[in-house]
């Protein structure tokens, strides 16, 4: 069976082709712009196109099906081809359905937290020799790819993210998987440049409960206040199943969490990770993962990829990167850095990079966001504004809604590497947040520091 991609070189999309690849598919594909390591790992498995470019000539009647990538523009002509000649047309979420209708699904939502608790899934069932198919996106230790298809496998795990699908179908990707087990970590509006209001931006989960088959089970974070109530209004019959943060404590900069069998210590922390592990805990034990053997699988998980991921350290200081760039991940970031060592000045540095942090209206959404933070850091490019082409943004703006005495703001690439280069760690955190790299900052520069 042949599949050909549509913009193959997206993080999510190489790892389909090469799952397809894996299972024994014919897969080619296209893109205008291959960059790493999706070029390097394409190239690997012989998928990476010879040329790049878009060429309408690729697209014959022999393929089985297009999968077209949210990069990919409405008037492709690899696109228009593949509409002409009356080829299936997918969407990546819509492919990763049709792979696995026949599976038991579990989906996991939520604007936060949701590749660490998929992660923190598949590092439990991998440890106890549970296969499973799975999407997730992150590139996690001891999995060779983000995305595993078998024809075998009962379960397929996918980490359900709520942006759109693809140029042609403007549906959330998690509205398309129908799960038969679901869970939701927490809502806070994001993807502003998509959901215009928060009403809008919470209907998309309203709609997610709602597609969870009927006789399924929803697991919910009920410490968040709108997954709680969009929880208990559902009319949708399916199984609840709450969560909170279950008890832990920090000493010396370890944390423990309370089990029946007494206090177990942990690679992870934060008090946003530990309720990450609560859904975790029950997604697991719905999988025929009994409690005991979560808690022994759990013990050696280190994190997602870029989720509070350690850069480097000495005896006295400590640097972490992480993905967080929205106003509740940057809180729950910081607070949980703190928290882990109490001692030591935090300094917290956040880039503005996406829509939603780079728009006026949303930025006082960041209100005592780096309240936790003894020096806090904002950077942002203004060149990036005029790429996006949205309004200009000044740093009284940023001073204004970060409410945060002796903020300091940068927007020139040269001047935040001074800032960051010219500090004294000694008895210190450095925490460096976005999902960007500050105009091109080298994060393996910094274990010179350290």
């Amino acid at each position: 069976m042949r599949v050909h991609f549509i913009a193959i070189g997206g993080s999510a999309m190489h790892n389909l082709a090469i799952a397809l690849h894996q299972k024994g598919y014919q897969v080619t594909g296209s893109d205008d712009a291959i960059f790493e390591p999706s070029k390097s790992r394409l190239h690997k498995y012989g998928l990476l196109p010879a040329e790049t470019g878009w060429d309408g000539s690729k697209i014959t009647s022999d393929i089985k099906s297009v999968i077209l990538g949210m990069h990919a523009k409405s008037d492709n002509p690899e696109l228009l081809k593949a509409q002409e000649l009356g080829i299936e047309i997918f969407s990546y979420p819509e492919y990763l359905y049709e792979q696995s209708k026949l599976k038991t699904r579990v989906v996991i939502g939520g604007s936060h937290g949701k590749t660490t608790i998929t992660s923190m899934i598949l590092h439990v069932l991998h440890y106890h020799n549970k296969e499973v198919d799975y999407m997730v996106g992150a590139q996690l230790e001891g999995f060779e790819t983000m995305v595993h298809l078998t024809e075998e496998n009962d379960f397929m795990v996918l980490e359900g993210d709520e942006y759109l699908s693809s140029p042609i179908d403007l549906r959330p990707k998690f509205h398309l998987y129908q799960p038969n087990i679901a869970l939701l970590s927490g809502i806070a509006w994001d993807h502003i440049n998509v959901f215009k209001t928060l009403e809008d931006y919470e209907e998309q989960f309203r709609i997610f409960i709602n597609k969870i088959t009927p006789g399924g089970i929803l697991i919910y974070n009920e410490e968040d206040a709108t997954v709680k109530r969009l929880a208990e209004e559902t009319q949708n019959q399916i199984r609840k199943i709450p969560y909170r943060t279950p008890e832990f404590t920090v000493e010396d900069g370890e944390t423990y969490i309370e089990t029946s069998e007494g206090a177990l210590p942990l690679e992870i922390f934060g008090a946003h990770n530990m309720n990450n592990l609560a859904g975790a805990k029950w997604i697991c034990q719905n999988m025929a993962i009994d409690e005991d053997e979560f808690y022994e699988a759990i013990a050696s998980f280190k994190g997602a990829s870029k989720r509070l991921e350690k850069i480097a350290e000495s005896t006295t200081s400590i640097a972490y990167k992480d993905f967080a760039h929205s106003p509740s991940k940057v809180t729950a970031t910081t607070t949980a850095v703190k928290n882990q060592f109490p001692n030591r000045k935090l300094v917290a540095c956040l880039e503005l990079h996406t829509y939603s942090s780079l728009n006026p209206e949303f930025l006082k959404q960041y209100k005592n966001a780096l309240e936790q933070a003894d020096e806090a850091v904002v950077f942002y490019s203004p060149e990036a504004l005029k790429i996006k082409k949205m309004k200009p943004i000044g740093e009284a703006d940023i001073e204004e809604a970060f409410n945060k005495p002796n903020l300091k703001v940068y927007t020139n690439p040269q001047e935040f590497k001074a800032f960051v280069f010219d500090q004294n760690y000694t008895n210190s955190t450095l925490l460096l947040m976005s999902s960007g790299n500050y105009g091109g900052l080298n994060f393996d520069e910094i274990q010179d520091l350290f």
